[in-house]
């Protein structure tokens, strides 16, 4: 039976509200009630919001993550970001680069396929910064910590799309020697991400331009909001069209916007902001939950729980590492590995290019069925991740409100009576 969608979008937004309403009686973040209640209409249980429904309403993914980007850009002040000193450049790097390596040393150890290993370690560094806003607004936290998790999550995605340019042109190359084949060359096979950064930036400063022409003599927020409303929109539409790297191209366009627009506007831009969040958030993390496919999780295997474990372990020390170099502030030092665990939606999209990209590439290992090592690779990849981004959805806004407890930047509400 086909529902029609404002009935389902209606039952979604009443019953997220109070399910996630109600999560402080566990004191747990509200979006983790939001997912439950996507995991209850999808097809792992009740098949309401059924794949081709999903798909249709794809769009309000896209317009979620997009105000998470702007959210993300707003915080970004310069002025700020040097009050965190260049502490918060060694976190971005080793943190990354952390989880890269103890992915791939961990899974070479087990598996010893490079090119697996390669491209399991490129996809750890990316996170899924919409968990880490959504508890840093929900609480209303405040603070040197919550300024390093917005620049972290916000930076770490492009950081992350390099490193798995540069990690899938090796693998790539491994491959096609191993099928005697002609290697395109690493510079080729980099070209791609390297371009989708660049153009990414360039995006981000145009529209960044266009909506502080757009916006500089508006005087009422709410006409403020309108017109960013409509930027933000028309931005999601031409990274869609460019292949562009959203949550970069419009974090930019928001960093930039902060930069050069008077806090009274920005102010302004964040208050008709704050009203319009939590209604995308019950609607992106219901949605998220419905495409998460719980029986996947009983075939994680060994590979899986290695892979949730060097990573978070890669993460968090590389974090911390990072914050010792850089002489970051002691509350830094010690919880920002715990924010930044969340993985979905460029994980997966990156283990989607995988599957794509690698399909016939390398040797054959059935003769049967002609089945390649790439396909092999291809296949594994985007079981796993998909598996996995269940537990890291998680336990990652979980950990990030226990960070910002214990770091004192929030305050825990009453819970509703």
């Amino acid at each position: 039976m086909t529902h029609p969608i404002l009935l389902v979008l209606g039952f979604i937004i009443l019953t997220g509200f109070y399910l996630g309403r109600n999560m402080r009686f566990i004191k747990l973040p509200s979006i983790i009630g939001y997912m439950l209640l996507g995991v209850v209409l999808g097809s792992s249980l009740l098949n309401i919001l059924s794949d081709v429904l999903l798909d249709n309403l794809d769009f309000i993914s896209s317009i979620a993550l997009g105000f998470v980007a702007f959210s993300i850009g707003l915080e970004l002040k310069l002025s700020h970001l040097k009050r965190l000193g260049k502490g918060i450049i060694y976190i971005i790097f080793l943190e990354s680069f952390g989880a890269f390596l103890l992915v791939f040393v961990t899974l070479q150890l087990l598996t010893g396929d490079t090119p697996l290993s390669l491209l399991f370690a490129a996809i750890a560094p990316a996170s899924a910064p919409a968990g880490t806003v959504a508890v840093i607004k929900e609480y209303k936290a405040k603070g040197v910590l919550t300024k390093a998790l917005y620049a972290v999550v916000g930076f770490d995605d492009g950081l992350g799309i390099i490193i798995f340019g540069f990690a899938s042109a090796f693998a790539q190359s491994i491959l096609s020697k191993e099928a005697g084949n002609h290697d395109p060359g690493m510079m080729v096979t980099l070209l791609q991400p390297l371009k989708e950064i660049a153009l990414s930036i360039i995006t981000g400063g145009v529209l960044a331009f266009l909506s502080s022409i757009l916006i500089r003599k508006l005087k009422v927020s709410s006409d403020v909001f309108i017109v960013i409303f409509g930027i933000v929109f028309l931005s999601c539409g031409i990274c869609e069209i460019l292949h562009l790297s959203e949550i970069l191209t419009i974090m930019v366009m928001g960093m930039i916007v902060v930069n050069l627009q008077s806090d009274n506007l920005v102010n302004k831009i964040q208050q008709e902001l704050s009203q319009t969040m939590p209604l995308l958030f019950i609607l992106f993390f219901t949605l998220a939950g419905a495409n998460l496919r719980i029986s996947a999780i009983p075939a994680l295997g060994l590979m899986g729980l290695v892979y949730i474990f060097s990573r978070s372990a890669g993460l968090i020390f590389g974090s911390k590492l990072g914050a010792v170099i850089g002489k970051a502030p002691s509350v830094i030092t010690k919880y920002i590995g715990l924010g930044i665990l969340s993985q979905a939606g460029v994980a997966i999209g990156l283990s989607l290019l995988v599957k794509q990209n690698y399909t016939g590439l390398g040797a054959v290992v059935d003769t049967a069925t002609g089945t390649t090592h790439g396909d092999v690779i291809g296949i594994t990849v985007i079981a796993t991740v998909t598996a996995t981004s269940i537990i890291f959805e998680i336990i990652g806004p979980i950990l990030t409100k226990v960070a910002l407890t214990r770091a004192g930047e929030i305050k825990l509400p009453e819970p509703p009576k």
